[in-house]
């Protein structure tokens, strides 16, 4: 299994107690959907190796986990690292909803300008992610908000939008529309 094929799933952030237990930090919407959660693959050193748990405990966005057939010491040496699950262990999304890795290379259509390019990233900053779209070499930066996503249509690989006014123009300029 490689990255590319997985998703982040959080982090292990603690040691517990002092019988090998961890915390990790589920980096996901819904984290009860994990309750039952009893593997995951953690990276070390740019690999992802498989490590089977159970979890004591869930409490919000925090779990307290019990690797098995790990000595205290292993599984704190754990702490740290990433968590990931693959992409095929992703609940389908309808309608509006996506994840942001299934958009990128999607066309953009805004309301106003039509076809504005590709989305090339989504960019996940903490107070606001954006879209990247890349028109005839230029940078097109849309914030990531319900308010802009008018339609995705997974089929056509296309999203539509509308952009709040002016905003393309400020890229653009003038431009044909």
């Amino acid at each position: 299994m490689e990255i590319k094929d997985c998703y982040n799933l959080g982090r292990i952030t603690k040691a517990w107690g002092y019988k090998g237990q961890v915390v990790i930090f589920l980096d996901v919407d819904t984290p009860e959907d994990y309750a039952g959660l009893d593997s995951a693959f953690v990276e070390v050193k740019g690999k992802l190796i498989p490590y089977f748990f159970r979890i004591d405990s869930l409490n919000g966005n925090k779990a307290v986990i019990t690797f098995e057939d790990l000595a205290a010491e292993q599984a704190l040496a754990l702490v740290g690292h990433e968590l990931y699950l693959p992409l095929t262990l992703l609940p389908k999304l309808e309608g509006n909803k996506f994840y942001f890795h299934e958009v990128v290379g999607f066309r953009v259509i805004d309301e106003q300008w039509g076809d504005i390019g590709t989305l090339q990233t989504v960019i996940d900053y903490p107070a606001q992610a954006l879209f990247q779209v890349m028109k005839n070499g230029v940078e097109i930066l849309i914030p990531v908000i319900d308010e802009v996503i008018k339609k995705v249509d997974r089929e056509q690989k296309t999203l539509f939008i509308a952009a709040p006014n002016g905003l393309i123009d400020l890229y653009l300029g003038d431009i044909n529309k």
